[in-house]
């Protein structure tokens, strides 16, 4: 009996190879176009994003240290035009800048000394840093504050209850203030009403 002799050695015939149609790449361009102008907006609202996480920053701060006046029967300082800044031997100093820095003064201090970290009040997530924020750094977007103005000053000030009065040493209330966070292409502003101490965000026109 002969030899078969069988070319195919996996016994399964081989598919013939076919190009990629017009209609095939039309949908490819269709869709890439469609993912396009989904992501274009988005990569342009990255820093009104970025501008937005800087207001909450600070919203989370008035509210925090607001917290812990009420619990610890304490008054509290937050200095606007004021960031802590660290030497190369690793000493801290509070600079001007474009943030602000928190104090927390002994009980019946009436004043503090804003250039000095003796009073300054340590994040507590890294006990070794002031609780200060340097809205120059990468992380805030190049957003600034301006149009501070709480008590006709830059030092918002909390009683032991978390309103806002008008020095350390009296319990007359305070006004309230606001101040402005500027991004490249918005701005908001950033109320703290009297008595209550209610923060408020408005978003207003660079």
């Amino acid at each position: 009996m002969p030899a078969t002799r069988i070319d195919n050695l996996t016994g399964a015939s081989r598919a013939p190879r076919r190009g990629v149609t017009l209609i095939e790449v039309l949908i490819v361009v269709v869709i890439l176009g469609i993912a396009g102008v989904m992501v274009i907006p988005s990569m342009a609202n990255v820093g009104v994003l970025r501008i937005q996480a800087s207001v909450r920053t600070l919203v989370g701060d008035v509210t925090y240290i607001q917290s812990e006046a009420l619990a610890n029967q304490s008054r509290f300082v937050m200095a606007f035009g004021r960031v802590a800044q660290q030497d190369e031997d690793g000493a801290w100093t509070v600079v001007e800048g474009n943030g602000y820095t928190i104090f927390a003064p002994p009980p019946g201090a009436a004043a503090i000394d804003i250039a000095s970290p003796v009073d300054v009040l340590f994040d507590p997530l890294d006990h070794g840093r002031p609780m200060s924020r340097n809205f120059n750094d990468e992380q805030f977007a190049g957003a600034q504050i301006d149009q501070v103005n709480f008590n006709n000053g830059a030092l918002l000030i909390f009683d032991e209850l978390g309103g806002p009065v008008l020095n350390l040493t009296s319990d007359e209330p305070g006004a309230g203030g606001s101040l402005r966070i500027v991004g490249t292409d918005s701005a908001f502003q950033v109320s703290v009403e009297p008595f209550t101490g209610r923060v408020e965000v408005v978003r207003v026109d660079p």
